[in-house]
């Protein structure tokens, strides 16, 4: 393939999974991680001649072309002032935080003045192939550098969109960040109330399946995940705040019967402000009944429950007040903001479910309980990002975490079947 050798350093999931895509399409890949799993790494990646484990951070930015920090975005400072002198003359240098303003600043601060700075970011599922790759060209002093980072990357099979720095953050901030707060306030909110949602006929079918199974997801990965993207990120403060906002707002019009003109304008509103005028039929909605069922962790009941979904009202009238159009962001989506909108999108724009929402809003106090704890979930989250405080956002969730702990491997299995058919329908769909 050629003589450039790729550096790793943060041999994590997704560190490991590059190694091995890399060293398969027959680069040759130096990495490493903490001194403490040097050992293990060195015997997983025995059988792969194309892999070198070393010992530190510096003896794999001496030798590699390209360097890849694949690190938590809190500790990237840190790590890179350590690593990033060592860097091999004209090397090139990235990173695969969901976070770049930090990664930039510590690279442009760090590195040697001749290193090309050129980052990515893989927004995918369990499976690259078609998924969006954002590649960054920060800094290119030299046009071969560019074009040896898309010959590395080819191995992936994703879908490639080049970005800034500054426009990556601002489309995470748009189609991730408010959708893990809406997630996470689910799981808090049912953890709450002692609920396994799917144990209860209200949350089986439908939307609910594709709420539980992302939810599940969501909790499942560790915390520093989507901890670094929400509070390292500063347009994500300003989104989780404004969802927390939408969610308070709506629920207290729900609660008087006297405000049901208020809340359906509200909401009619920020309908047309995101989807546009209404329609009489579902044609060219993301997601349809038959995907909907197909995917639960529990019995489906005989008749479905309607529910007030103030998840997704609060989501679009989000959206609405700061002017998002989450179509424009699709490019370089990720599949569970895909799915996210796609029940959002079933929900607005299939002819009487919004009608029935806000009749239930209004009407049927059976969700009054969840939805209290989904309110107060989503105000304790956007505090805790924003006061950037880490610490009390790992404790919030690993609390949550622990709860749902017993059905990860379930629900995983289910979510990726879930996820991987649903994808493959949108694409046949794109090719009809």
């Amino acid at each position: 393939m050629g003589d450039a050798v790729v550096g790793i350093i943060g041999m994590g999931d997704m560190g490991k999974m590059y190694a091995r895509r890399i060293s398969k399409a027959g680069w040759r890949v130096l990495a490493c991680d903490l001194p403490t799993k040097t050992a293990v790494l060195e015997a997983e990646f025995s059988d792969n001649n194309n892999v070198s484990i070393l010992k530190d951070g510096y003896e794999v930015s001496r030798a590699s072309d390209w360097i890849m920090y694949f690190v938590e975005a809190k500790n990237i400072h840190t790590i890179v002032a350590d690593y990033g002198r060592s860097t091999k003359k004209n090397a090139i240098v990235g990173g695969q935080t969901s976070t770049k303003a930090p990664e930039i600043a510590a690279f442009e601060r760090y590195l040697p003045a001749d290193v090309d700075i050129i980052s990515c970011h893989s927004l995918h599922g369990p499976d690259p192939k078609g998924q969006p790759l954002v590649i960054i060209n920060h800094r290119v002093q030299r046009q071969e550098s560019a074009d040896l980072v898309k010959r590395i990357l080819s191995c992936m099979e994703s879908n490639i969109v080049h970005l800034s720095a500054e426009e990556h953050d601002r489309i995470t901030a748009d189609t991730q960040a408010v959708t893990h707060a809406a997630f996470l306030s689910m799981g808090s909110a049912w953890h709450a109330n002692k609920q396994f949602p799917w144990e209860i006929p209200r949350y089986v079918g439908g939307i609910e399946n594709v709420k539980i199974n992302l939810m599940m997801r969501i909790y499942s990965n560790k915390w520093h995940v989507y901890a670094g993207l929400a509070i390292l990120n500063p347009a994500a403060k300003i989104q989780i705040k404004q969802y927390s906002d939408s969610v308070t707002h709506i629920y207290a019009l729900m609660l008087q019967k006297g405000k049901r003109e208020e809340l359906t304008k509200r909401i009619y509103d920020a309908r047309t402000k995101v989807f546009g005028q209404p329609r009489d039929d579902d044609e060219g909605l993301l997601l349809q009944d038959d995907l909907l069922d197909r995917f639960s962790l529990g019995k489906k009941p005989t008749v479905r429950q309607p529910n007030n979904h103030l998840s997704l009202l609060a989501m679009v009238d989000c959206w609405s007040e700061l002017g998002i159009n989450p179509y424009e962001h699709m490019i370089c989506s990720t599949p569970l903001f895909r799915l996210w909108l796609g029940i959002t999108e079933y929900v607005f724009r299939k002819p009487g479910l919004l009608d029935e929402c806000i009749d239930t809003a209004i009407e049927n106090d059976t969700f009054r309980p969840d939805d209290l704890e989904f309110t107060l979930a989503a105000r304790e989250w956007s505090s805790v990002v924003n006061q950037g405080n880490m610490e009390a956002y790992r404790e919030k969730f690993e609390k949550v975490q622990t709860y749902f702990e017993s059905s990860f491997a379930e629900a995983t299995k289910v979510g990726n079947d879930m996820i991987k058919t649903i994808e493959e329908g949108l694409r046949s769909r794109k090719t009809t």
